[in-house]
């Protein structure tokens, strides 16, 4: 399906087809601006546990993930599906929980980039039969971003508070397979350690064990004669 945009006065672009989807032109001057600082969230990406489904190369999806001024550099790696079937579904599990306020997808050349994406967020294990049959929290039409100059904003209040977040691409241009070079992620990540707050929810946990002991000790109580 085509990407029909208009282009506005502050350089977004917005899909006639979802009033929702915004996609804005990365166009200032990275010389006197850090643009690596803005899309630092690969940082906090818990990378031994991201994963793909429809992969041709199983653990190619790990390689998409890395500094945005290194978004271009080595096209021999990326994440590729199967040949005749463009559908892919990242995993992408975070260390702490995170804020994510956009998303930059540059794809593959030749029909190969893909056209759709949509997001579900603190969901573990979706399969396809899953992301086709559950409501997504946000959906994009895609433009073929070889460059690496669009980003797309998200619905910010409801990208709060995110341990992890699956995304959905359900097809391409017309290419046999569906390439994705690089996928970033802007945003802010929260102070505290997903395992941090694991441990803490552990240690708050009553211990039945403790209850047991204290009960056979005569609940710490001493009788006086």
């Amino acid at each position: 399906m085509p990407f029909s945009v208009f282009v506005s006065d502050d350089h977004c672009f917005s899909s006639e087809i979802f009033d929702s989807e915004m996609a804005c032109l990365h166009d200032h001057s990275c010389e006197d601006h850090d643009c690596s600082a803005d899309w630092s969230l690969y940082k906090h990406i818990d990378i031994s546990k991201v994963t793909a489904l429809n992969e041709a190369v199983p653990g190619s999806v790990k390689s998409v993930f890395k500094a945005w001024e290194q978004r271009l550099s080595s096209s021999e790696e990326h994440l590729e599906s199967n040949e005749g079937d463009p559908e892919l579904l990242v995993f992408i599990p975070f260390t702490s929980d995170v804020k994510i306020k956009s998303i930059s997808i540059v794809g593959g050349a030749d029909g190969t980039s893909p056209s759709k994406m949509r997001a579900f967020i603190n969901r573990d294990g979706i399969d396809f039969s899953d992301a086709e049959s559950m409501q997504a929290i946000q959906e994009w039409d895609l433009a073929e971003n070889l460059q690496g100059v669009l980003e797309y904003q998200t619905r910010y209040s409801k990208f709060q508070s995110v341990a992890n977040i699956t995304l959905h691409f359900p097809e391409n241009f017309g290419g046999d397979t569906t390439q994705i070079q690089y996928i970033g992620l802007k945003g802010e990540a929260t102070q505290l350690k997903r395992d941090v707050v694991a441990t803490i929810v552990y240690e708050l946990m009553p211990n039945p064990s403790d209850h047991k002991a204290r009960a056979e000790g005569g609940g710490g109580l001493s009788h006086v004669e």
